[in-house]
């Protein structure tokens, strides 16, 4: 199996409502399987599951207390795919600004659908 790169591998673990679902928990501190897998229904080992495809992407970590594996968020992966948006966020706020102005200049003309009746 070939590996992905790491915003691929962010970017897939995401693409699942169920791990964005558990990460938007985890955003409020964090927890044991257990509590993470009380709101769904599903098996503690499809939670599991889940829980290793987020690890393995970077966006959580676990610990050991003892006999507990609490599981926290780790915003720097989110932060990696945030990065890479902001150039598309650019970009199209750019192109928003430019069709603004255009239909502006428009409006100014007189242009299709501006014409004044009488």
């Amino acid at each position: 199996m070939q590996s992905l790169d790491p915003l691929s591998a962010t970017l897939s673990a995401l693409a699942d409502p169920t791990r964005r679902a558990i990460l938007a928990r985890l955003a409020h501190g964090e927890a044991t399987v257990n509590e993470i897998a009380a709101p769904f229904d599903i098996s503690l080992p499809a939670v599991s599951r889940h829980l290793k495809v987020l690890e393995a992407a970077g966006l959580i970590s676990r610990s050991r207390t003892a006999q507990w594996r609490p599981c926290r968020l780790e915003p720097q992966a989110l932060k990696t795919i945030d990065e890479w948006l902001e150039f598309y966020r650019r970009f199209w706020s750019g192109s928003f600004d430019r069709m603004d102005a255009y239909i502006a200049d428009l409006k100014r003309k007189g242009g299709p659908g501006n014409k004044k009746k009488d």
